[in-house]
């Protein structure tokens, strides 16, 4: 089986110029827990909503309200996503994804085509499909 069979075609994408607060905003109106990060239409980095909470300051930190949302407000993405990610091609086996997965604890990989994102496979998805599985096997006994 192949990645681009699995894979989520249509992608959820933020701009490196965006702000913190941008992506704050989708997570929290979205289930996403991640957001390739593009130059233009070129791949350069993921974000996840773990490193929005990593960056932003706690509510114990003693930071006003109007400090944290001139934090989020003033910080591009570009400061910090994950640069150059791990990625995958839509024609990689998803056994290849798999091992990723299992040795490296990613949480998403994108899958990129000459230089550009065409979708993105997540644990969400490697989950689905071993339910998948499951179930056929199931099935056929």
């Amino acid at each position: 089986m192949l990645v681009r069979e699995i894979m989520t075609t249509e992608v959820t994408t933020v701009q490196e110029t965006e702000t913190m607060f941008d992506a704050a905003m989708i997570f929290a109106r979205s289930s996403l827990r991640h957001l390739p990060v593009l130059r233009d239409t070129n791949l350069v980095g993921v974000l996840t909503e773990r490193d929005v909470k990593r960056f932003a300051p706690g509510l114990l930190s003693g930071v006003s309200s109007e400090q944290y949302n001139h934090l989020l407000e003033s910080t591009p993405l570009s400061k910090v996503m994950t640069r150059n990610p791990m990625t995958l091609k839509p024609d990689q086996d998803v056994s290849d994804a798999a091992n990723i997965f299992s040795t490296k604890r990613f949480g998403c990989l994108p899958v990129v085509e000459d230089g550009k994102l065409v979708g993105i496979v997540t644990t969400s998805d490697m989950l689905k499909l071993l339910a998948k599985i499951m179930n056929d096997l199931r099935a056929s006994h």
